[in-house]
């Protein structure tokens, strides 16, 4: 028996080379040797992107997109259907820690200049992914049906309407109707399971591609010809693994003692169009954006401040072209950064209590 698996095993192997991309890829792809924490970020995000598959392709066995039924649908799959409580909270909170390992990896990108050549198309692309995260964690959100998701969508999507000229229009054609409906469940319910997640998928592939490309960047002030090489297996990979444990962890323990966290009292109540409810703010990662949306006299203006951030962000690796990537020798920058990282924190904090 062992002798026939290791025949059908070369035979396979020699007309797919699967051995060779192996080694290619773990034991003979050599990383520099002082690699750290904030190096396994990425992997982290790909767990994050696998669960999310996983237990959302679990969900839609039970869930219904129609207006009259999803609520329902969702209180079935959370009180009737076996573990069904469990798979609906690791979506929940695994969203929730991806956006927020995806902000620590993309910080940690700009504190180590690690987005500089020859790496821009990694950034760029990574910014975009960035994006995508962001707008199927949205699209997301209105699938429960309930008062605070209903509100919530309601609130994000009238920001758009603020567009002088095609706002309404653009509203419209957002929702499906000029309320959100049973149309703009159907939109949302399209992107979120199959649209988006397609695209961060290939954006994602991208993403690698260029990665192997350029190669990992080392840490900064390294001397590129002093610093010793290691196999990506074990070496990298042990310390990957040793942060996915650190994250699985963590999200055991908000799963099963934090549930509140996810899933608020609004969330936990069917959507009512007629009543709205006293306070519906968006998600933590949106806060910020919410409280600045406020502070700004013209909502268009501010929603217009917040795209040229993020078009800045996209085009970081051109507007900023010096070799150097040490922080320390780059104290304007590193201190726009942390500025800029404060008054989001702040930003956010403010926005919760307000």
């Amino acid at each position: 028996m062992k002798g026939l698996i290791l025949g059908v095993w070369r035979w396979v192997d020699e007309r797919t080379q699967i051995s060779r991309v192996v080694r290619a890829t773990l034991t003979e792809y050599m990383v520099p040797a002082n690699l750290n924490f904030w190096y396994t970020m990425g992997s982290l995000l790909i767990a994050c992107f696998v669960i999310q598959i996983v237990t959302g392709i679990l969900l839609l066995i039970y869930y219904v997109p129609e207006t009259s039924k999803a609520f329902e649908s969702v209180k079935f799959i959370t009180s009737a259907v076996p573990f069904g409580w469990l798979i609906r909270r690791l979506h929940a909170m695994t969203a929730n820690l991806f956006v927020l390992v995806l902000f620590l990896h993309m910080l940690s990108t700009l504190y180590m200049g690690s987005y500089k050549k020859p790496r821009e198309i990694q950034w760029m692309t990574g910014v975009i992914l960035f994006g995508l995260v962001l707008t199927e964690a949205l699209s997301g959100y209105l699938l429960p049906w309930s008062q605070l998701s209903y509100w919530a969508t309601t609130v994000a999507t009238n920001a758009i309407g603020s567009i002088p000229k095609i706002g309404d229009m653009l509203v419209v054609w957002v929702r499906g109707t000029p309320k959100v409906s049973q149309f703009t469940l159907g939109r949302f319910f399209a992107m979120h399971v199959s649209l988006i997640p397609f695209t961060i998928l290939m954006f994602i592939a991208i993403h690698l591609l260029f990665m192997r490309l350029t190669g990992i960047s080392a840490p900064p002030g390294t001397d590129k010809s002093k610093v010793a090489k290691v196999p990506f297996f074990p070496h990298m990979v042990s310390e990957d693994l040793t942060s996915l444990f650190i994250f699985l962890a963590a999200l055991t323990l908000l799963v099963f003692f934090f549930p509140q966290f996810a899933f608020p009292p609004d969330a936990l109540e069917p959507a009512n169009p007629l009543q709205t409810p006293a306070h519906i703010k968006p998600e933590w990662y949106f806060l910020a954006n919410y409280q600045a949306l406020k502070l700004v006299p013209n909502e268009f203006l501010g929603i217009l401040l917040q795209l040229v951030v993020g078009v800045i962000l996209f085009f970081l690796p051109f507007l900023d072209r010096s070799p150097e990537r040490r922080p320390l020798k780059r104290p304007v920058f590193t201190t726009l950064v942390t500025l800029g990282l404060l008054a989001y924190i702040a930003l956010a904090v403010w926005g919760h209590y307000s």
